[in-house]
C-alpha cells in the first residue's frame, strides 16, 4: 500500500487475515508523516507494517533515523523492506540498499528482519552480476548482524524464469524465504503498463500463460493460472525451499483481498 491507501486498508481490512504482512511504500511524492501514519494504521488493524526504507530517497543518516525513531513510536519498525528506489542519483549518503544495511542503524530501533529486492527477470538499469553481488552480500551482511531476512521479489507473469531463479538462488546458497511478487486482479492495461515500466516480460505467448489476452485490453485478469501453476511447479522441488507470495494491489487492496480468500477456499 502506499501512503494514500489507508482508506483503502480500513475498507478491505475484514477481508485480510490478521497478521498478514502489509508493505508501505516509500515514494516521492510522500511525507513522513503519511508513511508514518499509514503504518501505524497497519498495526491498528492487525496485520503487520513492512515500512520501506528507499536508500536513494534518504537526504542524510538524520533523517534515515528520524523516520525509523517514528516507526518505533508506533510499534512498526520489527519487520522493514531496504530497497534502492528509484532516482537515478542518491540524494544523500546511500547508494544503496546494502549501504543502509551496514551502517548497523537498524536494530538501534527495534528493526528484527529486513526484506531485501529480488528480480527473476532481471532490472532494466542493473546488470545481472550485480544484481546477484548485491543478493548475496546483503544476504551475507544481514546474517552477520543476526538479522533475518526475506527476499522479496518484483512481479512476474511466467513461471519458468521464476522456477529458474530459485534455483540459481538456493544454488548460491541462500537459504532464505522468498517471497515470489504477484500482481493481484487488476484491469489488463494496468497490469501491461507496470510490466512496461518495470521491465517485466509480457508478450503474447507470456500472457495467454499467464490467462490473458492483448486482444482484450479493456478486461481484467488474476493470478489464478500463476499461483496454481508456481504451486505445482514448486511441489516437485525439494531444493526450492521455503517460497510464498507477496501480492501486489494494482487492482485495489480489497480486490486483491477477496481474491486470495475466494482463491483459498476454493482450493480446501
Amino acid at each position: 500500500m502506499t501512503g494514500k491507501d489507508v482508506p483503502g486498508l480500513q475498507e478491505a481490512a475484514s477481508v485480510i487475515p490478521a497478521g498478514t504482512k502489509i508493505n508501505v511504500t516509500f515514494l516521492g511524492n510522500e511525507d513522513l508523516e503519511m508513511r508514518v501514519a499509514a503504518s501505524k494504521a497497519v498495526k491498528d488493524l492487525g496485520f503487520v507494517p513492512v515500512p520501506h526504507i528507499s536508500a536513494r530517497r534518504l537526504k542524510s543518516q538524520d533523517q534515515l533515523e528520524e523516520f525509523l525513531g517514528r516507526l518505533q513510536e508506533v510499534g512498526a519498525t520489527e519487520h522493514v523492506f531496504s530497497v534502492g528506489g528509484d532516482p537515478a542519483v542518491p540524494e544523500g549518503p546511500y547508494p544503496d540498499s546494502l549501504s543502509v544495511i551496514r551502517t548497523g542503524i537498524l536494530q538501534k530501533y527495534g528493526v528484527k528482519e529486513v526484506s531485501i529486492a529480488g528480480y527473476p527477470e532481471g532490472h532494466p538499469d542493473i546488470k545481472d552480476d550485480v544484481l546477484w553481488r548485491h543478493l548475496e552480500d546483503k544476504s551475507a551482511a544481514l546474517k552477520e548482524q543476526g538479522l533475518d531476512a526475506v527476499i522479496l521479489t518484483q512481479f512476474s507473469f511466467d513461471t519458468d524464469p521464476v522456477m529458474g531463479w530459485i534455483k540459481d538462488v538456493r544454488s548460491r546458497g541462500i537459504d532464505t524465504e522468498i517471497r515470489i511478487g504477484t500482481p493481484g486482479p487488476a484491469g489488463i492495461k494496468r497490469l501491461l503498463g507496470f510490466a512496461r515500466r518495470f521491465g517485466i516480460g509480457a508478450n503474447a505467448m507470456i500472457v495467454k500463460k499467464y490467462g490473458f489476452s492483448l486482444t482484450n485490453l479493456m478486461g481484467t485478469a488474476g493470478p489464478d493460472r500463476f499461483v496454481s501453476d508456481l504451486s505445482a511447479l514448486l511441489g516437485k522441488d525439494e531444493a526450492a525451499g521455503p517460497v510464498k507470495l507477496h501480492f501486489y494491489t494494482f487492482g485495489g487492496l480489497r480486490a486483491t483481498s477477496e481474491w486470495v480468500a475466494e482463491y483459498r477456499a476454493a482450493q480446501a
